[in-house]
């Protein structure tokens, strides 16, 4: 299969559709539309963009990070080979001016674009982008997504100086997609030979629209305009460099400050917009910009290897026992939805499973009385003398994390489980889950593809939720080896329900990302994933 810009044969159109099916903005606009809605009047070069947001990964490279804060920032450093359309899903050209793809999935030769440079200087060639796939295996704790994309990778192939081949074991149907996404953007050759420790701490030299200028933990991010830019993605409006000539995203952790920041004009957009704070922002000079997250849903990631939750009646339990609406309406933004499945409704392939994930007190109780379990005097329930208690460790990358949370804690103590809420810091995430001490993590996952359930439940890669080893391995294995849309949606739908009716995770609610942006600013726009980019953005 051959794939260019303007040209592409009906099987590469099937494939395009069988790796990014869905309708991924159908339901998740506001009213306000995918970007700023004040577009009129006439786009200028200049100025700064200040962007607050709630919490730093504590790490600066790309192909490390996974929390949303810091990817949008990170976003813009790095290019990728390809871009996904986010309203209709397709796959377009960016770095890669076209591609190839073996009739059974398993090679993917991408042909690159001529004259791309990185802030260094040095050329982006074939080899740049065989030394990136290479060392990504080897990025250790952090680099789990990238790793993931690339699992099952025999040989990556320089053909020529702007032609590089991609070889797998086996077909892997969800590998287009993944050269889409900041965790697979392309970094220079020296920032490549680095430690994965010093990328993080230091940063990466990418040839993306701006060039990392500060890092100071904790506090910001600042980048400077990429100068003879000329490389953009074939979804960007502007060609050539990007408007503005400054991005500065601050960490500020309480959204209130956040929004009061944003009312008085000192921060231009902030993230993580929480329901407590819409009304303040209304009417005035700002737009709320909401758009559902595909990929995992919130959830209570279960250490199936913890005593307590090697017994599927507990989990089961735990999963009834959540009331959903209850948490969404209280904490969560205009237009969240409760969690379906484990899978967001805007993922490709989502089943909706909500007959699974109803809230019954009853039948929460029921399950754990027959697992021996019994109320005490203090309504919390135990056996043989040992309470039903569970820590739940969270991390404050988002504003709903604390409520979302204490709203469970409240629901689960009502059918006798104690829970704990521990608080970590963001960069003890990856650490927590490589050392296995936890009862359960909160959190979601952002990806555009069903594969991103392999890549956190099957027991042949990481495992970090150490699941037993079932038939969910084989499924999600043959899922991504198939190149039938049919067949791979079947498979996909089944994995859903052995993840859900096993409750090995107790999915919650969807992650809607809102943004809160002055007026002032136009074309700040959603990707596909519901991440920023900003080579469009201006300010009048």
């Amino acid at each position: 299969m051959k794939a260019h810009p303007d040209s592409r044969p009906t099987r590469w159109a099937a494939l395009a559709a069988l790796v990014t099916a869905g309708a991924l903005l159908s339901a998740c606009s506001s009213s306000s539309g995918n970007s700023s809605s004040n577009d009129s009047g006439q786009a200028k070069s200049g100025g700064t963009l200040t962007f607050a947001v709630g919490s730093d990964s504590g790490c600066v490279d790309p192909q490390q990070v996974g929390s949303n804060d810091t990817i949008y920032s990170l976003r813009q450093v790095v290019d990728s080979l390809t871009d996904q359309d986010p309203k209709t899903g397709k796959i377009v050209p960016w770095l890669a001016r076209s591609w190839d793809i073996s009739s059974d999935t398993t090679t993917f030769t991408f042909h690159l674009r001529s004259g791309v440079t990185f802030s260094d200087g040095t050329p982006l060639t074939a080899q740049v982008v065989k030394d990136n796939f290479d060392a990504v295996p080897k990025l250790g704790a952090l680099g789990t997504l990238a790793e993931g994309y690339l699992s099952g990778v025999e040989s990556t192939t320089v053909v020529d100086p702007l032609t590089v081949r991609v070889k797998f074991q086996q077909p892997n149907a969800q590998f287009l997609q993944a050269t889409s996404t900041h965790s697979l953007g392309i970094e220079s050759s020296g920032s490549v030979k680095k430690s994965p420790q010093e990328k993080c701490s230091k940063g990466v030299v990418g040839s993306g629209p701006f060039v990392l200028k500060s890092y100071v933990q904790n506090q910001s991010i600042t980048l400077d305009k990429r100068s003879k830019y000329a490389w953009g993605s074939s979804l960007w409006t502007k060609k050539g460099e990007a408007y503005l000539d400054k991005l500065v995203f601050k960490v500020v952790p309480e959204a209130g400050v956040r929004t009061g920041s944003l009312q008085s004009g000192q921060v231009d957009a902030i993230g993580s917009v929480g329901k407590a704070d819409e009304a303040a922002l209304k009417g005035g000079q700002v737009n709320l910009q909401r758009r559902a997250n595909p990929g995992a849903v919130f959830n209570l990631g279960l250490n199936n290897s913890r005593p307590l939750l090697k017994d599927a009646k507990v989990r089961q339990a735990l999963l009834f026992a959540i009331d959903r609406q209850q948490i969404v309406d209280a904490v969560f933004p205009t237009g969240t939805k409760p969690a379906t499945s484990i899978l967001a409704r805007t993922t490709p392939d989502y089943a909706d499973l909500s007959s699974d994930l109803t809230f019954d007190a009853a039948k929460a109780k029921s399950l754990l009385s027959s697992a021996g379990w019994k109320a005490g005097s203090d309504g919390i329930r135990s056996k043989n003398g040992t309470k039903l208690s569970l820590t739940v460790d969270w991390f404050a990358n988002a504003a709903t994390n604390q409520p979302a949370l204490e709203l469970i804690q409240q629901q689960l103590k009502s059918v006798g489980v104690d829970v704990v809420l521990k608080q970590l810091q963001i960069a003890q995430f990856a650490t927590t889950l490589q050392s296995g001490d936890f009862d359960a993590l909160w959190g979601n996952l952002t990806r555009a593809d069903p594969d991103i359930l392999r890549s956190q439940y099957s027991t042949q890669l990481a495992n970090f939720y150490h699941l037993p080893t079932s038939r969910l391995d084989s499924v999600l294995s043959q899922q991504a080896a198939t190149i039938d849309t049919a067949k791979r949606k079947q498979l996909v739908e089944q994995a859903q329900q052995l993840i859900v009716q096993n409750a090995y995770v107790v999915p919650v609610a969807e992650l809607q990302t809102q943004l809160g942006v002055a007026k002032k600013v136009h074309n700040l726009e959603f990707d596909a994933s519901s991440r920023i980019q900003l080579h469009d953005t201006w300010i009048s």
